[in-house]
């Protein structure tokens, strides 16, 4: 794997010599494909640093010589999927009717995740997804990481959403046709407001899952059995000029959970500051499992992330962090291409 990243490294090292070539148009037909590379250090305790990378990229086929209707298919494959052992993280098609909505259809995140809002974060460790600190540091049980609710890409899902527009977005999907549990349901709505120089949103999101057997929605909770797993969600960032604040809470319930518990909730905030080519940012997330079940072990994690970005032109930026996580504090660096 890892001589996948540096291939595509060094790839997108020349990128910025052919970024046009990465998008294709001819007649209703548009082609594009995207994505970004990091190669980096993280040490932990200020000891001996261990090699971190990450990747994505995404390919995208669309057609639109119909005057309202955009047809098109999507694939994306990420270092998340194929630290799962999956050669995918999405693969759907989807209908879209300009000023109406969009549905989708395959294999691909829910309403309510991809509707949720994270926390502001301008280093490459992946705080609001799957991060890279927790799998570099090593945890001690389970950590709730992801401030926005999954229910995992795995099994075939429906996803209808309306149209963009100035103030609101909303949407359902439904799941099911997997071995992991009977059927699942999620909604999310993300509400935007403005006033003069500041800017609000609001993110919303619920969702439910029945029988999940021997599944886990988030990567550093062990596999559950229950009855039944509900969600919910709540972020909101507020902009005023150059400043991003945040905050998000994110809770989790299993009913009648088999041997173990990782439920419980988890809550973050922080806040961002762009200027000229740099960035600064500061996150703070707390998670604790196992709060709504008196017969199974509680545990609690702190975590803090301040981070700083120079971004040398639109394809090349590097980045540097430093940290804490219960009592064991990091400092990393790397360097993103993008195309």
């Amino acid at each position: 794997m890892r001589n996948k990243v540096i291939t595509l490294a060094f790839a997108m090292m020349i990128a910025p010599t052919f970024a046009d070539a990465l998008s294709y148009k001819t007649g209703g037909f548009n082609f594009g494909l995207t994505g970004y590379g990091m190669a980096g250090i993280l040490e932990p305790n200020f000891e001996k640093p261990d090699f971190i990378d990450d990747f994505r990229v995404r390919a995208q086929a669309t057609y639109e010589g119909m005057s309202d209707h955009i047809i098109g298919a999507a694939f994306m494959v990420d270092e998340i999927a194929v630290d799962e052992d999956k050669w995918w993280h999405e693969a759907f098609a989807f209908w879209q009717w300009r000023g109406v909505g969009r549905i989708e259809f395959g294999l691909t995140d829910s309403v309510a995740h991809k509707l949720g809002l994270g926390l502001p974060d301008v280093g490459g460790l992946r705080v609001n997804d799957d991060s890279l600190v927790y799998r570099k540091m090593g945890m001690r049980g389970s950590v709730i990481a992801n401030p926005e609710i999954t229910i995992g890409s795995e099994a075939l899902r429906l996803n209808i959403v309306s149209a963009t527009s100035p103030r609101a977005q909303y949407g359902i999907s439904v799941s099911g046709i997997t071995g992991d549990y009977d059927y699942g349901v999620d909604v999310g709505a993300k509400i935007k407001l403005s006033n003069g120089k500041t800017k609000y949103a609001l993110s919303l999101g619920a969702s439910f899952i029945d029988h999940p057997e021997d599944y886990a929605t988030d990567t550093f909770t062990p596999k559950i059995t229950a009855d039944y797993r509900a969600q919910a969600a709540l972020g909101l960032n507020i902009q005023y000029n150059s400043f991003i604040f945040a905050i998000n809470t994110r809770a989790i319930y299993d009913e009648n959970p088999v041997d173990l518990a990782t439920d419980g909730i988890m809550a973050g905030t922080g806040v961002s500051y762009d200027i000229l080519n740099y960035s600064l940012s500061l996150s703070y997330m707390f998670s604790e499992t196992g709060i709504w079940h008196s017969e199974y072990e509680n545990n609690a994690n702190h975590t803090v992330v301040a981070s700083f970005r120079y971004k040398y032109s639109k394809y090349v930026d590097g980045w540097a962090s430093i940290g804490m996580t219960r009592d064991d504090p990091f400092v990393a660096a790397g360097l993103r291409l993008t195309f």
